[in-house]
């Protein structure tokens, strides 16, 4: 049995940092073959989805006590070749965003070979509906007060009832675009200008959480199921929590509450074929739903000792 991973160039990735390595040694480990390709290499002939793809096989990368053991070179490429994407019974999306036009006609390729048997993970219509700020809306009791608009009155408003706002790029990833800023900012108004492309855009605008100083959690869910979780606290003078801008990672147990958020998205996860995906709790309150690429996998495994991948894996291949 083969998988095929949909993922950025290989050679890009970063082995001890990225959920899809892990996911692919997962599979490896399982006795499955894995293949690779980025969105460019899909395509379709007819009615038919192909895909240019190339075998990999993974070094055995462990956890140490500092850090990870990683072997050079970590991986190795067969030859290219066009297949029928219906040649792997299950094929992960995991390109990272931005979700551009590219990613869209990606997820419709997909699309073509999931109406011929294939799994795709994560099912792509739900790529294309679920944006990973707007989704959680679905859920707005669970959220910090939250508005979505473009105009520059209604955020200028929002911003002065709440006193202390954050301000979100609706197709932002990792940290990236995500703004501080109070009704006392300088140039409040020129700010909101600027980040709704003169009201041309909507961003997400939500009450500053001070809890967010002990940590943003990042829990993983496996078919609407919590497996793991990782705590991520801003550095100093910081107050996103991203991995991706600085934010340090450490161990981390579920709350009670946090449990209870998850079984109330599970339901919706498993209906729209969300098989794998990331929140982000801050303070007790849901933050975010990523979809596209969700991390975090490799952090969990070296923090907690939990095997999430290959959990991850065992579910997938016995469903």
């Amino acid at each position: 049995m083969s998988q095929l991973f949909v993922i950025d160039p290989i050679a890009r990735l970063r082995p001890t940092k990225d959920s899809s390595v892990a996911l692919m040694q997962a599979a490896q480990r399982a006795g499955q073959q894995v293949w690779v390709c980025t969105p460019a290499d899909l395509a379709a002939r007819g009615g038919e989805a192909e895909v240019f793809a190339q075998p990999v096989l993974l070094a055995d990368i462990r956890p140490t006590a500092s850090g990870w053991d990683l072997p050079e070179p970590w991986f190795e490429v067969g030859e290219p070749r066009w297949l029928p994407l219906t040649a792997f019974p299950r094929v992960w999306m995991r390109k990272d965003p931005p979700v551009d036009e590219a990613y869209l006609y990606a997820t419709h390729l997909l699309e073509l070979a999931e109406r011929q048997g294939v799994r795709v993970l994560n099912r792509p219509s739900a790529l294309r509906a679920w944006n990973e700020k707007l989704s959680s809306l679905r859920w707005s009791h669970l959220m910090a007060p939250t508005l979505v608009a473009s105009r520059v009155e209604a955020l200028a408003a929002f911003t002065a009832e709440h006193r202390e706002v954050v301000l979100k790029p609706l197709g932002g990833r990792a940290g990236q675009g995500v703004v501080f800023a109070s009704a006392a900012t300088p140039g409040l108004r020129a700010l909101l200008e600027l980040v709704t492309g003169q009201e041309q855009l909507p961003v997400m605008v939500q009450a500053f959480l001070p809890g967010v100083s002990a940590g943003d959690k990042r829990i993983l869910l496996v078919d609407g199921e919590p497996l793991g979780a990782v705590n991520r606290v801003p550095s100093g003078g910081e107050f996103r929590s991203n991995l991706a801008v600085g934010g340090s990672p450490e161990v981390t147990e579920l709350s009670g509450a946090e449990r209870a958020i998850c079984a109330e998205l599970a339901p919706a996860l498993q209906a729209e074929g969300l098989f794998f995906v990331g929140i982000d709790v801050i303070d007790g309150r849901l933050s975010e739903i990523n979809v596209t690429s969700p991390t975090g996998v490799r952090e969990v495994e070296r923090l907690a000792g939990i095997p999430l991948a290959d959990q991850t894996m065992e579910r997938l291949l016995r469903s």
